[in-house]
C-alpha cells in the first residue's frame, strides 16, 4: 500500500479524436505539488479557467462523467481518471485543449502508457484515505441497482451485470488488488455500446467520435444487408461492415471474455476518484453506471467529511459512537459553563443532519429555581441546546468556524411535548432545511427515551467573532 502522496516526473501528452465532437484534442498532463490533487485545465479558453476533479463539481453522468464549474465543462474524464487512480498518482494538472480529452481506444490503457512513461515521483507528504468502517448502500429499484461498500484494507471491486442480449448475458469479475491487477487486467478493458444506443446517440450529434476502433458495438436488433453501407459510414470505415458472428459488429475480438463488466469496473474506479482521496473499501455493484456511481460516491463523500470534521476537532480518541466529545465541542462553540448545553455529538452527516445528547443532571445551575421542590428543565434551554447542536452543524459547513458565532434570527413553530427532569438524556436532531450566504433555516426535535418532548424552526445568522 502506498503511504504517501505521488506526481509523475515530467509533463506528457496524448492527442486524438475526441468521442462526441470527433474534433483532434490533446490532453497534457503536467507534476503538482502535494494535496493539489487532480486538476483540469481548459487551455484553450480565455483565462484558462481550473476544475478540480471532485464529486461537487459533477454536472451530468447521464452517459459519461462531466465536470463543471462556472459554466466551463470538460466530459468524459472517466478513463483519465481511473488511469491516475489505478496507477496511485494523487497530483497532477491535466491541461485539455477541448471539451473533451482523446477517446484513445476507448479503454484508460493510453493513458496508463503515457503515464509510466513520464515516471512517478514519491512526494514528503502522507496520503489521506477514507477508510470505512460502517456499511454503506445505494439502491434504485426502478433500475434494479444495487451497490454495497464494506470495510476493507484495501479497495476491493466487485461487479455484476445483467444484460438480455445473447452475447453479454450476465458478466461477473473481482478486482482484489489495484496495484497488481489494475494496468493488466481493467485498464485495457474498452468502452462497449448496444448498436441501438449508438445510432440514437448519433443522430442526436453525440459520438461523432465514435468508431469500431475505440468502442465495442453489440448487436441488439436485426441487421438487413442494405443497411451496411449506413453502418460503415457511420463508423467512419472505408469498407463495408460486418454482420458479427460473435455479436459484435463487425466480428470485433474482446481482450478478455469479460470485457464489457471489467469495463464497468474501470468506469467506476475512475468515478470513485471523484472522492479526491483513495478509499479503503470493499465495494459491490450490480447493474450500475455512472448515476449510481456519483451518488455513492457522494454519500461516501458525506463520511469523508465526518472523519475529517472529527480529526480537525477530537483531539483524542472519542468513545465508540461519540462523533465529538464535550473537548471538541468547545473547539467549536463559544459557549462555557453553565451555558453549554450540548455534551456530545453522536451522529453527523455534513450539511446534512446532526444529533446531539445533553445529559441533564439535578447539578443543572437552573434547577434550584425552576422550580424549587418540583424540577423541570426551562423549555427556552431545550431550544437553546437545540441551536447549539445544529450550530456544530452549520459551523462545519464553512471555513475556519473558529473564527465564527451562529446569531439566533428566530424562533418558529415550537411546541413543548413533555417536560425534561433530572436525570433524562436528550437526544437532539437537527436537520438543515435552508442555507444562503450567512443565513440557514434549522428544523429540531429533542426526544428523551424516543419520546418528543420539544420541537422548534430555527433561523440563524452566521457572523465573525
Amino acid at each position: 500500500m502506498i503511504e504517501n502522496q505521488r506526481t509523475i516526473a515530467k509533463p506528457v501528452s496524448l492527442s486524438g479524436m475526441g468521442l462526441h465532437t470527433g474534433n483532434k484534442t490533446t490532453i497534457t498532463f503536467k507534476p503538482a505539488g502535494p494535496n493539489t490533487g487532480v486538476l483540469f485545465r481548459r487551455i484553450d479558453l480565455e483565462g484558462i479557467p481550473e476544475i478540480p476533479a471532485t464529486i461537487e463539481y459533477v454536472i451530468d453522468n447521464s452517459r459519461d462523467t462531466t465536470l463543471g464549474k462556472d459554466g466551463v465543462e470538460i466530459r468524459q474524464v472517466e478513463h483519465v481518471l481511473a488511469a491516475l487512480y489505478g496507477l496511485s498518482i494523487d497530483n497532477v494538472v491535466a491541461e485539455v485543449d477541448s471539451n473533451e480529452p482523446p477517446v484513445g481506444d476507448g479503454s484508460a490503457m493510453p493513458y496508463v502508457t503515457i503515464l509510466q512513461d513520464a515516471g512517478l515521483v514519491e512526494q514528503d507528504e502522507p496520503r489521506d484515505f477514507l477508510v470505512v468502517d460502517e456499511t454503506i448502500t445505494y439502491t434504485n429499484e426502478e433500475k434494479g441497482i444495487d451497490m454495497v461498500v464494506f470495510p476493507s484494507d484495501e479497495l476491493r471491486i466487485t461487479f455484476m451485470v445483467d444484460y438480455r442480449n445473447p452475447a453479454l448475458g450476465t458478466q461477473y469479475t473481482s478486482m482484489y488488488s489495484m496495484e497488481s491487477e489494475f494496468v493488466s487486467d481493467f485498464a485495457p478493458a474498452r468502452t462497449f455500446c448496444f448498436l441501438t444506443e449508438v445510432e440514437a446517440l448519433h443522430d442526436k450529434g453525440l459520438i461523432q467520435g465514435g468508431n469500431l476502433d475505440n468502442a465495442v458495438v453489440i448487436v441488439d436488433r436485426h441487421i438487413e444487408p442494405s443497411e451496411l453501407k449506413d453502418l460503415a459510414k457511420r463508423f467512419h470505415l472505408r469498407n463495408e461492415v460486418k454482420l458479427g458472428s460473435n455479436g459484435i459488429l463487425d466480428d470485433k475480438e474482446l481482450r478478455f471474455y469479460n470485457e464489457p463488466v471489467r469495463h464497468k469496473t474501470l468506469d467506476l474506479i475512475g468515478d470513485l476518484a471523484l472522492l479526491g482521496v483513495p478509499l479503503k473499501a470493499h465495494v459491490m455493484a450490480a447493474r450500475s453506471g455512472h448515476a449510481a456511481h456519483v451518488e455513492l460516491v457522494k454519500k461516501l463523500h458525506k463520511l469523508l467529511e465526518k472523519k475529517q470534521i472529527t480529526g480537525r476537532f477530537q483531539s483524542s480518541p472519542a468513545k465508540k459512537g461519540v462523533v465529538l466529545d464535550s473537548q471538541a465541542i468547545e473547539k467549536i462553540l463559544p459557549h462555557r459553563y453553565p451555558f453549554l448545553l450540548v455534551d456530545k455529538i453522536v451522529e453527523l452527516v455534513p450539511e446534512e443532519r446532526v444529533v446531539g445528547v445533553k445529559n441533564v443532571t439535578l447539578n443543572e445551575p437552573f434547577f434550584p429555581g425552576h422550580f424549587p421542590g418540583h424540577p423541570i428543565m426551562p423549555g427556552v434551554l431545550i431550544i437553546e441546546a437545540m441551536a447549539q447542536t445544529g450550530a456544530v452543524l452549520l459551523l462545519n459547513t464553512i471555513k475556519n468556524p473558529e473564527k465564527k458565532l451562529a446569531y439566533f434570527m428566530g424562533v418558529d413553530k415550537v411546541r413543548w411535548r413533555k417536560p425534561v427532569l433530572p436525570g433524562d438524556q436528550l437526544f437532539i436532531e437537527v436537520l438543515l432545511v435552508r442555507q444562503r450566504a450567512g443565513s440557514c433555516k434549522m428544523t429540531g426535535r429533542a426526544y428523551v427515551e424516543e419520546r418528543l418532548v420539544a420541537e422548534a424552526d430555527l433561523m440563524c445568522a452566521i457572523i465573525d467573532r
